[in-house]
């Protein structure tokens, strides 16, 4: 998954893709250096971001998901937390939702998912972006998470949504520690008891700038590194800025594994 943020703020690429025509030309890189899906997102969620309005996001979004629509046929993901903007963003050429909130900011969003057919990513999150760095605390960080997700998917089932639909991402850096994050990574593996597609969104994450020193624009091989990991152990989906780093890593990881 490539990802694309049409936003001015966002911790590695903000500014970089604000206009269609740069979003574009950003999705043009990432599919040529194999991407499978992009992911656009108009909404900062980085450690206490502030969070946009419907419209502004709106305004982000749409133009870039209907370029992209007309250049490619390959999915699309929306990011974000607000029904509309999801329900906009499908109605525009979108077929995936990927909801930091894990549907629990907008409460329309369940309407929405109930209404689709589309695959939803939920992420795990302690707090929200605007305070969830401040002391995050776990007595068991993995097995914390598979029991949030247990909630999410019996709730979810409770609502009428087919689980089959459902992508889960343990939500690295967000509401962890340095520790937590790298406890989460050693156990990818342990999520596979929910029977889901897992996620992991690591791309150049101040966690590998902790343990390398790296600045955040010379995080990709890091980034790749933990991408053939995660593959390793089960993750069906790498959400990253640099798809042609992460995709050689895992290669080489797939070809290991096959021998």
């Amino acid at each position: 998954m490539g990802i694309i943020n049409v936003t001015p703020d966002s911790f590695s690429d903000g500014g970089c893709y604000s206009t269609r025509e740069s979003a574009v030309a950003q999705a043009d890189a990432l599919v040529a250096t194999g991407a499978d899906l992009l992911d656009v997102g108009g909404e900062s969620t980085r450690p206490f971001a502030e969070p946009v309005s419907e419209e502004e996001e709106l305004r982000r979004v749409i133009p870039a998901i209907l370029a992209i629509r007309q250049r490619y046929s390959l999915p699309i993901s929306i990011d974000t937390r607000k029904a509309e903007v999801a329900r906009q963003a499908l109605v525009a050429g979108a077929n995936m939702i990927n909801d930091v909130s894990a549907l629990r900011h907008d409460p329309a969003m369940i309407d929405l998912v109930r209404a689709s057919t589309v695959p939803v990513v939920i992420m795990h999150m302690q707090g929200t972006p605007e305070d969830m760095q401040i002391e995050p605390r776990y007595q068991d960080v993995v097995g914390e998470i598979i029991e949030f997700f247990k909630e999410r998917l019996s709730w979810l089932r409770g609502q009428g949504i087919d689980c089959s639909r459902i992508i889960l991402d343990p939500g690295i850096g967000f509401g962890k520690t340095l520790a937590h994050n790298l406890i989460i990574l050693k156990n990818l593996s342990a999520f596979s008891v929910l029977g889901q597609p897992i996620l992991l969104a690591h791309s150049r994450k101040g966690f590998l700038g902790e343990i390398t020193g790296a600045k955040v624009a010379e995080r990709d091989l890091s980034t790749a590194v933990v991408s053939a990991l995660a593959v390793m152990q089960g993750v069906s989906i790498v959400r990253v800025h640099d798809v042609f780093s992460s995709r050689q890593a895992i290669q080489v990881a797939e070809a290991i594994g096959a021998a």
